[in-house]
Protein backbone atom coordinates (compact mmCIF):
# COMPACT_ATOMS: atom_id res chain seq x y z
CA UNK A 1 0.00 0.00 0.00
CA UNK A 2 1.00 3.41 -0.39
CA UNK A 3 2.24 5.81 2.14
CA UNK A 4 -0.37 7.88 3.94
CA UNK A 5 -1.79 10.69 2.11
CA UNK A 6 0.13 13.48 4.15
CA UNK A 7 3.77 11.38 3.45
CA UNK A 8 3.30 11.45 0.24
CA UNK A 9 3.67 15.55 0.03
CA UNK A 10 6.99 16.96 -0.78
CA UNK A 11 9.77 16.16 1.62
CA UNK A 12 9.41 19.70 4.21
CA UNK A 13 6.39 18.06 4.76
CA UNK A 14 7.37 14.56 5.88
CA UNK A 15 10.37 16.39 7.84
CA UNK A 16 8.62 19.25 9.21
CA UNK A 17 5.55 16.49 10.35
CA UNK A 18 8.66 14.24 12.18
CA UNK A 19 10.35 16.58 13.82
CA UNK A 20 6.60 18.15 15.31
CA UNK A 21 5.22 14.73 16.21
CA UNK A 22 7.13 11.72 15.38
CA UNK A 23 4.08 9.46 16.12
CA UNK A 24 2.03 11.74 13.40
CA UNK A 25 4.96 11.25 10.50
CA UNK A 26 3.33 7.99 8.59
CA UNK A 27 0.51 7.31 10.09
CA UNK A 28 -2.46 5.98 7.90
CA UNK A 29 -6.48 6.98 8.30
CA UNK A 30 -9.04 5.30 6.43
CA UNK A 31 -11.93 7.64 4.99
CA UNK A 32 -12.66 3.93 3.39
CA UNK A 33 -15.19 4.51 0.40
CA UNK A 34 -18.43 1.96 0.13
CA UNK A 35 -21.28 1.88 -1.45
CA UNK A 36 -21.85 2.08 -5.11
CA UNK A 37 -23.15 5.12 -7.23
CA UNK A 38 -26.28 4.63 -8.99
CA UNK A 39 -25.43 4.19 -12.60
CA UNK A 40 -27.03 6.49 -14.89
CA UNK A 41 -29.47 4.55 -16.99
CA UNK A 42 -30.27 6.85 -19.76
CA UNK A 43 -29.45 10.02 -21.41
CA UNK A 44 -26.19 10.60 -23.93
CA UNK A 45 -24.40 8.47 -26.15
CA UNK A 46 -24.10 5.04 -25.79
CA UNK A 47 -20.29 5.34 -24.51
CA UNK A 48 -21.23 7.20 -21.76
CA UNK A 49 -24.05 5.21 -20.82
CA UNK A 50 -22.03 2.73 -20.18
CA UNK A 51 -19.64 4.65 -18.17
CA UNK A 52 -22.12 5.70 -15.80
CA UNK A 53 -23.47 1.87 -15.62
CA UNK A 54 -20.01 0.94 -14.47
CA UNK A 55 -18.97 4.03 -12.56
CA UNK A 56 -18.41 3.32 -8.80
CA UNK A 57 -18.43 5.96 -6.34
CA UNK A 58 -17.24 6.01 -2.71
CA UNK A 59 -19.25 7.42 0.28
CA UNK A 60 -17.11 9.30 2.70
CA UNK A 61 -16.43 7.16 6.27
CA UNK A 62 -17.57 8.59 9.52
CA UNK A 63 -15.50 10.67 11.53
CA UNK A 64 -15.76 7.31 14.15
CA UNK A 65 -14.61 5.34 11.35
CA UNK A 66 -11.51 7.46 10.19
CA UNK A 67 -10.48 7.31 13.75
CA UNK A 68 -10.42 3.93 15.02
CA UNK A 69 -8.76 3.02 11.05
CA UNK A 70 -5.63 5.61 11.53
CA UNK A 71 -4.74 4.05 15.10
CA UNK A 72 -4.61 0.59 13.39
CA UNK A 73 -2.79 1.88 10.38
CA UNK A 74 -0.43 3.98 12.39
CA UNK A 75 1.87 1.40 13.36
CA UNK A 76 2.04 -0.32 10.15
CA UNK A 77 2.98 2.71 8.39
CA UNK A 78 5.16 3.85 11.15
CA UNK A 79 8.32 2.81 9.59
CA UNK A 80 7.59 3.74 5.80
CA UNK A 81 9.82 6.41 4.80
CA UNK A 82 8.28 9.41 2.99
CA UNK A 83 8.85 9.38 -0.51
CA UNK A 84 11.62 11.87 -1.99
CA UNK A 85 9.96 14.38 -4.06
CA UNK A 86 11.70 16.17 -7.06
CA UNK A 87 12.83 19.80 -6.71
CA UNK A 88 10.16 21.94 -8.50
CA UNK A 89 11.70 24.16 -11.37
CA UNK A 90 12.52 27.87 -10.61
CA UNK A 91 11.22 28.83 -13.81
CA UNK A 92 8.28 26.83 -13.75
CA UNK A 93 4.74 27.80 -13.97
CA UNK A 94 3.07 29.28 -10.65
CA UNK A 95 0.18 27.29 -9.26
CA UNK A 96 -3.51 27.92 -9.77
CA UNK A 97 -5.72 27.52 -8.04
CA UNK A 98 -8.01 25.66 -10.48
CA UNK A 99 -10.24 24.39 -7.98
CA UNK A 100 -11.09 25.90 -4.63
CA UNK A 101 -11.41 22.57 -2.94
CA UNK A 102 -7.80 21.26 -4.39
CA UNK A 103 -6.39 24.65 -3.34
CA UNK A 104 -7.87 24.21 0.34
CA UNK A 105 -6.31 20.81 0.28
CA UNK A 106 -2.62 22.06 -0.39
CA UNK A 107 -2.86 24.57 2.22
CA UNK A 108 -3.42 21.45 4.22
CA UNK A 109 -0.48 19.67 3.21
CA UNK A 110 1.55 22.89 3.46
CA UNK A 111 0.39 23.68 7.23
CA UNK A 112 1.29 19.89 8.18
CA UNK A 113 4.72 20.74 6.53
CA UNK A 114 5.33 23.41 8.48
CA UNK A 115 5.11 21.46 11.61
CA UNK A 116 1.60 22.87 12.41
CA UNK A 117 -0.54 19.99 12.78
CA UNK A 118 -3.92 21.31 14.33
CA UNK A 119 -4.35 24.41 11.86
CA UNK A 120 -4.16 21.69 9.40
CA UNK A 121 -6.55 19.68 11.21
CA UNK A 122 -8.76 22.65 11.50
CA UNK A 123 -8.37 23.39 7.73
CA UNK A 124 -9.17 19.73 6.98
CA UNK A 125 -11.96 19.46 9.03
CA UNK A 126 -13.97 22.88 7.80
CA UNK A 127 -12.72 21.31 4.18
CA UNK A 128 -14.41 17.58 4.73
CA UNK A 129 -17.74 19.61 6.27
CA UNK A 130 -17.44 21.65 3.10
CA UNK A 131 -16.78 18.93 0.40
CA UNK A 132 -18.04 15.98 2.30
CA UNK A 133 -17.94 13.86 -0.64
CA UNK A 134 -14.67 14.60 -1.30
CA UNK A 135 -13.12 11.21 -0.56
CA UNK A 136 -9.40 12.22 -0.93
CA UNK A 137 -9.29 15.54 1.35
CA UNK A 138 -11.63 12.97 4.30
CA UNK A 139 -8.43 10.31 3.92
CA UNK A 140 -6.37 13.17 4.77
CA UNK A 141 -8.59 14.40 7.39
CA UNK A 142 -7.68 11.14 9.04
CA UNK A 143 -4.16 10.99 8.77
CA UNK A 144 -4.40 14.64 10.68
CA UNK A 145 -6.79 12.46 13.20
CA UNK A 146 -3.62 9.94 13.55
CA UNK A 147 -1.67 12.49 14.72
CA UNK A 148 -3.71 13.21 17.75
CA UNK A 149 -3.42 9.98 19.18
CA UNK A 150 -0.02 8.95 21.22
CA UNK A 151 2.38 6.36 20.15
CA UNK A 152 1.01 4.58 23.15
CA UNK A 153 -2.28 4.25 22.38
CA UNK A 154 -1.80 3.02 18.80
CA UNK A 155 -2.29 -0.99 18.66
CA UNK A 156 -0.99 -2.80 15.89
CA UNK A 157 -3.44 -4.43 13.90
CA UNK A 158 -1.81 -6.48 11.28
CA UNK A 159 -4.96 -7.80 10.07
CA UNK A 160 -6.51 -4.60 9.78
CA UNK A 161 -3.48 -2.95 7.83
CA UNK A 162 -3.07 -5.23 5.42
CA UNK A 163 -7.03 -5.26 4.66
CA UNK A 164 -6.50 -1.55 4.07
CA UNK A 165 -3.38 -2.00 2.08
CA UNK A 166 -5.36 -4.61 -0.50
CA UNK A 167 -8.08 -2.61 -0.72
CA UNK A 168 -8.53 -0.81 -4.23
CA UNK A 169 -10.93 1.98 -3.35
CA UNK A 170 -7.89 3.21 -1.37
CA UNK A 171 -5.22 2.43 -3.45
CA UNK A 172 -6.98 4.70 -6.02
CA UNK A 173 -7.28 7.27 -2.91
CA UNK A 174 -3.89 6.97 -2.45
CA UNK A 175 -2.85 6.95 -6.34
CA UNK A 176 -5.30 10.34 -6.92
CA UNK A 177 -3.20 11.94 -3.51
CA UNK A 178 -0.32 11.02 -5.54
CA UNK A 179 -1.03 13.06 -9.03
CA UNK A 180 -2.65 15.80 -7.24
CA UNK A 181 1.15 16.71 -5.64
CA UNK A 182 2.78 15.46 -8.54
CA UNK A 183 0.89 17.99 -10.50
CA UNK A 184 1.78 20.84 -7.58
CA UNK A 185 5.27 19.65 -7.63
CA UNK A 186 6.38 19.10 -11.64
CA UNK A 187 4.96 22.44 -12.85
CA UNK A 188 5.27 22.91 -16.83
CA UNK A 189 8.30 25.60 -17.30
CA UNK A 190 7.03 29.12 -17.47
CA UNK A 191 6.59 30.39 -21.00
CA UNK A 192 6.17 27.32 -22.56
CA UNK A 193 2.86 25.68 -24.10
CA UNK A 194 2.32 21.96 -25.48
CA UNK A 195 3.67 21.32 -28.34
CA UNK A 196 0.61 20.57 -30.21
CA UNK A 197 -0.65 24.16 -30.06
CA UNK A 198 2.06 26.25 -32.58
CA UNK A 199 -0.77 28.77 -32.89
CA UNK A 200 -4.05 29.72 -32.17
CA UNK A 201 -6.67 32.05 -33.72
CA UNK A 202 -7.46 34.92 -31.51
CA UNK A 203 -11.21 33.80 -32.27
CA UNK A 204 -10.40 30.74 -30.36
CA UNK A 205 -9.73 32.87 -26.89
CA UNK A 206 -9.04 29.37 -25.01
CA UNK A 207 -7.90 26.30 -25.42
CA UNK A 208 -7.45 22.66 -23.66
CA UNK A 209 -4.86 20.51 -23.08
CA UNK A 210 -5.24 17.37 -20.91
CA UNK A 211 -2.41 15.32 -20.27
CA UNK A 212 -3.45 11.90 -18.85
CA UNK A 213 -0.15 10.36 -17.31
CA UNK A 214 -0.57 13.28 -14.08
CA UNK A 215 -4.28 13.18 -14.53
CA UNK A 216 -4.66 16.84 -15.57
CA UNK A 217 -6.36 19.10 -17.55
CA UNK A 218 -4.82 22.57 -18.77
CA UNK A 219 -6.44 25.55 -19.29
CA UNK A 220 -4.90 28.67 -21.78
CA UNK A 221 -5.65 31.83 -22.71
CA UNK A 222 -4.98 33.22 -25.88
CA UNK A 223 -4.09 36.67 -25.78
CA UNK A 224 -2.64 39.44 -27.47
CA UNK A 225 0.83 38.33 -26.07
CA UNK A 226 0.35 34.84 -26.72
CA UNK A 227 -0.97 31.67 -25.13
CA UNK A 228 -0.74 31.94 -20.98
CA UNK A 229 -1.71 28.87 -18.86
CA UNK A 230 -4.15 30.35 -16.41
CA UNK A 231 -5.63 26.98 -14.31
CA UNK A 232 -5.51 23.54 -13.83
CA UNK A 233 -7.24 20.82 -12.57
CA UNK A 234 -7.34 17.01 -11.57
CA UNK A 235 -8.94 14.71 -13.97
CA UNK A 236 -9.96 10.71 -14.59
CA UNK A 237 -9.68 9.39 -18.01
CA UNK A 238 -10.42 5.87 -18.95
CA UNK A 239 -10.05 2.66 -16.98
CA UNK A 240 -7.87 1.30 -19.24
CA UNK A 241 -5.93 4.36 -19.93
CA UNK A 242 -5.35 6.32 -23.52
CA UNK A 243 -5.38 5.36 -27.03
CA UNK A 244 -8.70 4.70 -27.32
CA UNK A 245 -9.02 2.12 -30.76
CA UNK A 246 -12.53 0.86 -30.57
CA UNK A 247 -15.93 0.77 -29.13
CA UNK A 248 -15.99 -0.26 -25.83
CA UNK A 249 -12.70 -0.46 -25.03
CA UNK A 250 -13.21 2.03 -21.62
CA UNK A 251 -9.65 3.83 -23.10
CA UNK A 252 -9.48 7.57 -23.71
CA UNK A 253 -8.98 8.86 -27.45
CA UNK A 254 -5.64 10.22 -27.87
CA UNK A 255 -4.96 13.55 -30.67
CA UNK A 256 -6.63 16.84 -31.64
CA UNK A 257 -9.96 17.79 -31.03
CA UNK A 258 -12.41 20.56 -30.72
CA UNK A 259 -15.84 21.22 -28.12
CA UNK A 260 -18.98 20.04 -30.45
CA UNK A 261 -21.56 21.37 -28.19
CA UNK A 262 -22.43 21.98 -24.42
CA UNK A 263 -25.27 19.68 -23.20
CA UNK A 264 -27.20 21.03 -20.36
CA UNK A 265 -27.23 19.24 -17.19
CA UNK A 266 -30.70 19.39 -17.02
CA UNK A 267 -31.10 16.94 -19.80
CA UNK A 268 -28.87 14.71 -17.97
CA UNK A 269 -28.46 11.75 -15.77
CA UNK A 270 -27.29 13.10 -12.14
CA UNK A 271 -24.17 10.68 -12.72
CA UNK A 272 -22.24 13.61 -15.64
CA UNK A 273 -22.87 16.13 -13.02
CA UNK A 274 -22.69 19.79 -13.36
CA UNK A 275 -22.45 19.18 -17.58
CA UNK A 276 -21.08 17.79 -20.55
CA UNK A 277 -19.28 18.89 -23.36
CA UNK A 278 -18.31 16.75 -25.87
CA UNK A 279 -15.64 16.41 -28.65
CA UNK A 280 -15.51 15.37 -32.16
CA UNK A 281 -14.23 12.22 -31.52
CA UNK A 282 -14.36 9.97 -34.07
CA UNK A 283 -11.42 13.21 -35.66
CA UNK A 284 -10.99 12.64 -39.45
CA UNK A 285 -7.65 11.10 -38.32
CA UNK A 286 -9.15 8.74 -36.26
CA UNK A 287 -11.67 7.54 -39.10
CA UNK A 288 -8.95 7.07 -41.19
CA UNK A 289 -6.87 4.67 -38.97
CA UNK A 290 -10.14 2.71 -38.68
CA UNK A 291 -11.18 4.22 -34.80
CA UNK A 292 -14.47 3.35 -33.34
CA UNK A 293 -16.61 4.83 -31.00
CA UNK A 294 -18.66 7.90 -30.07
CA UNK A 295 -19.79 9.76 -27.48
CA UNK A 296 -16.34 11.07 -25.42
CA UNK A 297 -17.43 13.66 -23.51
CA UNK A 298 -15.71 15.90 -20.53
CA UNK A 299 -18.33 16.29 -17.89
CA UNK A 300 -18.36 16.49 -14.11
CA UNK A 301 -19.31 13.77 -11.23
CA UNK A 302 -22.41 12.40 -9.77
CA UNK A 303 -23.63 15.16 -6.36
CA UNK A 304 -22.24 12.33 -4.09
CA UNK A 305 -18.90 12.01 -5.54
CA UNK A 306 -16.68 15.08 -5.39
CA UNK A 307 -13.54 13.36 -8.09
CA UNK A 308 -12.58 9.82 -9.50
CA UNK A 309 -9.92 7.63 -9.44
CA UNK A 310 -7.34 8.23 -12.01
CA UNK A 311 -8.68 5.64 -14.07
CA UNK A 312 -12.19 5.36 -13.72
CA UNK A 313 -14.57 6.03 -16.86
CA UNK A 314 -15.47 4.41 -19.89
CA UNK A 315 -12.84 6.98 -21.98
CA UNK A 316 -14.52 10.32 -21.22
CA UNK A 317 -12.28 12.74 -19.46
CA UNK A 318 -13.73 13.65 -16.23
CA UNK A 319 -13.49 16.60 -13.61
CA UNK A 320 -15.25 17.66 -10.28
CA UNK A 321 -18.18 19.54 -10.52
CA UNK A 322 -16.95 23.22 -9.35
CA UNK A 323 -13.88 22.80 -12.00
CA UNK A 324 -16.40 21.58 -14.42
CA UNK A 325 -18.53 24.87 -14.01
CA UNK A 326 -15.05 27.00 -14.45
CA UNK A 327 -14.69 25.39 -17.27
CA UNK A 328 -18.18 26.01 -19.17
CA UNK A 329 -17.93 29.51 -18.95
CA UNK A 330 -14.54 29.48 -21.28
CA UNK A 331 -15.01 27.53 -23.77
CA UNK A 332 -16.26 28.23 -27.36
CA UNK A 333 -18.33 25.72 -29.27
CA UNK A 334 -16.53 24.86 -32.64
CA UNK A 335 -13.60 27.07 -31.50
CA UNK A 336 -12.13 25.86 -28.48
CA UNK A 337 -9.28 22.74 -28.95
CA UNK A 338 -9.05 20.10 -26.94
CA UNK A 339 -5.52 18.23 -26.77
CA UNK A 340 -5.60 14.84 -25.30
CA UNK A 341 -2.22 13.38 -25.20
CA UNK A 342 -0.73 10.70 -22.84
CA UNK A 343 2.06 12.42 -21.99
CA UNK A 344 2.13 16.46 -22.80
CA UNK A 345 5.70 17.70 -24.12
CA UNK A 346 6.19 21.62 -23.54
CA UNK A 347 8.31 23.91 -25.88
CA UNK A 348 8.47 27.74 -25.92
CA UNK A 349 7.10 29.92 -27.69
CA UNK A 350 9.32 30.65 -30.08
CA UNK A 351 9.87 27.09 -30.89
CA UNK A 352 6.34 27.14 -31.44
CA UNK A 353 6.62 30.02 -33.84
CA UNK A 354 9.66 28.26 -35.50
CA UNK A 355 7.60 24.91 -36.15
CA UNK A 356 4.30 27.11 -37.09
CA UNK A 357 6.84 28.78 -40.25
CA UNK A 358 7.72 25.43 -41.40
CA UNK A 359 3.74 24.30 -42.28
CA UNK A 360 3.00 27.73 -42.84
CA UNK A 361 5.17 27.21 -45.99
CA UNK A 362 3.14 24.23 -47.52
CA UNK A 363 -0.27 26.41 -47.14
CA UNK A 364 1.10 28.95 -48.99
CA UNK A 365 2.54 27.25 -51.67
CA UNK A 366 -0.80 25.35 -51.53
CA UNK A 367 -2.89 28.83 -52.00
CA UNK A 368 -0.21 29.98 -54.91
CA UNK A 369 -0.59 26.61 -56.79
CA UNK A 370 -4.46 27.53 -56.47
CA UNK A 371 -4.23 30.66 -57.40
CA UNK A 372 -2.25 29.62 -60.48
CA UNK A 373 -4.86 27.73 -61.96
CA UNK A 374 -2.74 24.82 -62.66
CA UNK A 375 -4.43 22.00 -61.82
CA UNK A 376 -1.36 19.54 -61.88
CA UNK A 377 0.27 21.88 -59.54
CA UNK A 378 -2.66 21.66 -57.22
CA UNK A 379 -3.04 18.14 -57.13
CA UNK A 380 0.45 17.24 -55.62
CA UNK A 381 -0.70 18.47 -52.51
CA UNK A 382 -3.93 15.88 -52.27
CA UNK A 383 -3.80 12.58 -51.55
CA UNK A 384 -5.82 10.43 -53.78
CA UNK A 385 -8.42 9.22 -51.05
CA UNK A 386 -8.64 12.80 -50.21
CA UNK A 387 -12.56 13.83 -49.29
CA UNK A 388 -14.31 16.76 -48.43
CA UNK A 389 -16.90 16.24 -45.42
CA UNK A 390 -20.59 17.28 -46.68
CA UNK A 391 -23.50 15.08 -47.36
CA UNK A 392 -22.19 13.27 -49.58
CA UNK A 393 -18.23 13.10 -49.17
CA UNK A 394 -16.58 14.93 -52.38
CA UNK A 395 -13.31 13.49 -53.93
CA UNK A 396 -9.86 14.89 -54.61
CA UNK A 397 -10.52 15.26 -58.58
CA UNK A 398 -14.29 17.21 -57.92
CA UNK A 399 -12.44 19.34 -55.46
CA UNK A 400 -9.73 20.24 -57.56
CA UNK A 401 -12.04 21.85 -59.83
CA UNK A 402 -13.68 23.16 -57.64
CA UNK A 403 -10.97 25.35 -56.65
CA UNK A 404 -9.55 26.55 -59.44
CA UNK A 405 -13.42 27.75 -60.16
CA UNK A 406 -13.41 29.03 -56.77
CA UNK A 407 -10.36 31.24 -56.84
CA UNK A 408 -10.41 31.87 -60.71
CA UNK A 409 -6.72 32.89 -60.20
CA UNK A 410 -7.95 35.76 -57.86
CA UNK A 411 -5.17 36.91 -54.73
CA UNK A 412 -6.40 35.65 -51.48
CA UNK A 413 -5.83 36.90 -47.94
CA UNK A 414 -5.62 33.94 -45.43
CA UNK A 415 -6.42 34.76 -41.87
CA UNK A 416 -7.70 33.63 -38.30
CA UNK A 417 -4.99 30.57 -38.70
CA UNK A 418 -4.99 27.91 -35.82
CA UNK A 419 -2.31 25.18 -36.43
CA UNK A 420 -2.39 22.16 -34.31
CA UNK A 421 0.15 19.92 -34.35
CA UNK A 422 -0.30 15.90 -33.75
CA UNK A 423 2.30 13.49 -33.51
CA UNK A 424 2.36 9.78 -33.22
CA UNK A 425 2.67 6.81 -36.05
CA UNK A 426 2.46 9.59 -37.74
CA UNK A 427 2.81 13.66 -38.22
CA UNK A 428 -0.31 15.05 -39.21
CA UNK A 429 -1.53 18.46 -38.44
CA UNK A 430 -4.81 19.96 -37.90
CA UNK A 431 -5.19 23.51 -40.10
CA UNK A 432 -8.09 26.03 -39.30
CA UNK A 433 -7.94 29.49 -41.45
CA UNK A 434 -10.79 31.73 -42.75
CA UNK A 435 -10.18 33.32 -46.08
CA UNK A 436 -10.89 36.38 -48.19
CA UNK A 437 -10.57 36.98 -51.75
CA UNK A 438 -9.49 40.39 -52.99
CA UNK A 439 -12.32 42.97 -53.48
CA UNK A 440 -14.43 40.65 -51.15
CA UNK A 441 -15.50 41.22 -47.21
CA UNK A 442 -16.54 37.67 -47.07
CA UNK A 443 -14.70 33.89 -47.20
CA UNK A 444 -14.74 30.59 -46.27
CA UNK A 445 -13.81 29.08 -43.12
CA UNK A 446 -12.12 25.77 -43.66
CA UNK A 447 -10.61 23.03 -41.47
CA UNK A 448 -8.05 20.74 -43.32
CA UNK A 449 -6.06 17.66 -41.95
CA UNK A 450 -2.82 17.18 -42.94
CA UNK A 451 -0.41 14.37 -43.33
CA UNK A 452 3.17 14.77 -43.86
CA UNK A 453 4.73 11.56 -46.27
CA UNK A 454 8.32 11.56 -47.47
CA UNK A 455 8.93 14.95 -46.13
CA UNK A 456 5.96 16.80 -47.70
CA UNK A 457 2.67 17.74 -46.51
CA UNK A 458 -0.48 16.49 -47.74
CA UNK A 459 -4.59 16.72 -47.86
CA UNK A 460 -6.62 13.91 -46.31
CA UNK A 461 -9.14 15.53 -45.50
CA UNK A 462 -11.58 19.21 -45.14
CA UNK A 463 -14.50 21.01 -43.79
CA UNK A 464 -15.75 24.18 -45.08
CA UNK A 465 -17.27 25.54 -41.53
CA UNK A 466 -18.89 28.35 -43.05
Amino acid sequence: MAASALALATPGVALAANNHNSSASSKTANAKNSGTTKAAKAGGSRASAKEAKSAKAGSGSSKAQLQAKSKRAAVADSASPARPARKTARTAAPIQEASGAEARLIGVYELFGRGKTREALAKAQTLVRDHPNFQLAQLVYGDLLAAQVPPSNAMPDTAGIARLRGNPAMVELHEESRRRLQALRERPPAGTVPSQFLTLSTRSRFAIAVDASRSRLYLFENADKGMKLVADYYISVGKSGTDKAVEGDARTPLGVYYITSSLDPRSLKDFYGAGALPINYPNPYDVRRGKTGSGIWLHGTPPQQFARAPLASDGCVVMANPDLKQLLRKVQIGATPVVTARSLQWISQPQAEKEEKKFADSITAWKDARASGNEAQLKKFYLPDFQRASRKPVDADSVLRDELTYAQGKRVQIKDVSYLHWRDTEDTMVATFGEVFEGEKNGRTRRQYWLRQAGEWKLFHEEILG
